[in-house]
């Protein structure tokens, strides 16, 4: 039986964590998809850095697909959107502490005739 990715489900779990301990949540994403809509003067190396903390949005909305949310940047409201897929890590900015995920993660075990190696997580905790 196939099951949806964890990944949403993951992302949201670490938010409200940091949330909940006074801490900023940053979000890395691949801004190099078309469907991420984010500010392009703030992607570097085709990534964008993004604060997700409940002051800095507004209209927050972590769907199972899709991120979606208003803020400003240089003063400007813009509606900024990416897929769940994209973010390659969620953190608290005051101490880095939270969750990387591998840049082509399908949750899915990897089409091919090469195993994975056993023990190797897709997941690690950022210290």
């Amino acid at each position: 039986m196939s099951m949806s990715p964890s990944q949403p489900y993951l992302v949201r779990a670490i938010y409200e964590w940091i949330v909940d301990n006074d801490l900023t949540p940053y979000v890395l994403v691949n801004a190099e998809t078309e469907e991420a809509r984010v500010p392009s003067q703030y992607i570097e190396n085709g990534k964008i850095v993004l604060n997700l903390g409940p002051i800095a949005v507004n209209n927050l909305d972590m769907g199972n697909e899709y991120i979606n949310f208003n803020a400003r940047f240089g003063g400007k409201a813009m509606d900024v959107s990416f897929p769940v897929a994209t973010v390659l890590a969620i953190y608290a900015k005051e101490n880095g502490q939270g969750m990387v995920f591998n840049e082509q993660d399908g949750d899915n075990p990897p089409s091919g005739s090469e195993p994975d190696k056993p023990g190797r997580p897709s997941l690690k905790l950022v210290k």
